[in-house]
């Protein structure tokens, strides 16, 4: 696990003791499928007729949202400036992986398949430039890698009575401490997510909002609150 130190192979984010964020990526519709001769990670666009064959519904496959989701992550200013400690993604069949807050996820939404599709049959992708692995499918549940002490759970539904400011939140995050936040967004296309893990769940928006756009919105808030431009 992640308390016992950083001597494994796994290229990990963020500063040791400073305050920060990890994101839980929750219901990720990434599912592989063996279609024709191959492995290919599903989606509703270039696998409907083999969904249907099989019984399933193609509105449900779509991995383009946590594509998007972890673009919207990745690609902030909070993460290049390295508060971002962590991202890990719980996928609608129960597989958990964690990727490297220093890993470049693919731009193209057809390479980001051909990513996940080989970490989900190899379970860990390591870096071309070092030896370190970048992505890696680790054991349930998410629970055990996040830390026990000065941490602060959230989760994000649209449904939950409790309307909060994340500018409001984000002043609270005690910097002293060196406090980490957990949030945790839904990635599918519809439905809530099961997290009875998160201490509150919270509502930001009377309208519903995509994946990525929650987590940018977040992610600004910490962005002014750790004064990074």
């Amino acid at each position: 696990g992640r308390e016992g130190g950083d001597d494994d192979d796994f290229e990990y984010g963020g500063k040791k003791g400073k305050a920060g964020a990890i994101f839980v990526l929750e219901n990720a519709s990434l599912e592989v499928g063996k279609v024709g001769k191959t492995m290919q990670l599903l989606n509703c666009d270039d696998h409907a007729n083999f969904l249907r064959k099989h019984r399933k519904d193609p509105a449900d496959y779509r991995p383009d949202i946590c594509h998007q989701a972890l673009l919207s992550v990745l690609d902030s200013p909070l993460n290049k400036a390295g508060y971002i400690k962590a991202v890990y993604v719980k996928t609608k069949k129960n597989v958990l992986f964690e990727i490297s807050p220093q890993v470049r996820i693919p731009r193209t939404f057809k390479r980001f398949c051909g990513l996940m599709s080989q970490l989900l049959q190899k379970l860990s992708i390591r870096s071309s430039s070092s030896p370190k692995k970048l992505l890696r499918v680790i054991k349930q549940p998410v629970t055990k890698y996040l830390p026990v002490t000065h941490c602060r759970r959230i989760g994000f539904s649209r449904s939950s009575e409790k309307m909060r400011k994340l500018g409001e939140f984000a002043d609270s995050v005690d910097i002293k401490k060196g406090e980490t936040c957990v949030f945790a967004v839904g990635v599918m296309s519809h439905g809530k997510i099961d997290t009875p893990w998160v201490d509150e769940m919270i509502s930001i928006s009377e309208y519903p909002l995509s994946a990525a756009c929650c987590i940018s919105k977040i992610t600004n808030a910490l962005e002014a609150r750790f004064g990074i431009q």
